[in-house]
């Protein structure tokens, strides 16, 4: 997202997201509401037939926070992530599934990045 370019909810969740941004929402109230929605989480192609997923494991995409915490990149929607996918091409596949299926299937120790590149997004600390 540029500097100066202004974020335009696009769906039930961005507004929600934004309102907890400018303080109209509690981040309790906005967890909430997170773990019933649906987000985008990229997931890595296969490399013999691209945007198509033939293993039974989902590769999500996982970043190193500059603490060395390991977090599993969401987004609002798929339009968010394409932006920040263009330096990661393998992964141009995804699923929109519930954000609490997400949390469920992590491993331990990693954390959450919401809407990662994004002028409104949110982290999560792996202890959260």
């Amino acid at each position: 997202m540029m500097e100066n370019e202004v974020f335009i909810p696009k769906n039930e969740l961005e507004k929600k997201l934004l309102a907890a941004w400018e303080g109209s929402m509690s981040g309790d109230e906005f967890m909430h509401e997170l773990m019933v929605s649906e987000v985008f989480m990229p997931i890595e192609d296969d490399e013999v037939m691209p945007g198509v997923q033939r293993s039974a494991h989902a590769q999500p995409l996982v970043l190193e926070a500059e603490d060395g915490v390991k977090v599993v990149a969401v987004f609002t929607s798929p339009d968010r992530a394409k932006p920040f996918l263009k330096d990661f091409p393998q992964y141009g596949g995804g699923l929109l599934t519930e954000f609490k299926w997400v949390l469920e299937k992590m491993g331990a120790g990693h954390g959450v990045a919401l809407n990662p590149g994004c002028e409104v997004g949110f982290d999560m600390e792996p202890e959260m």
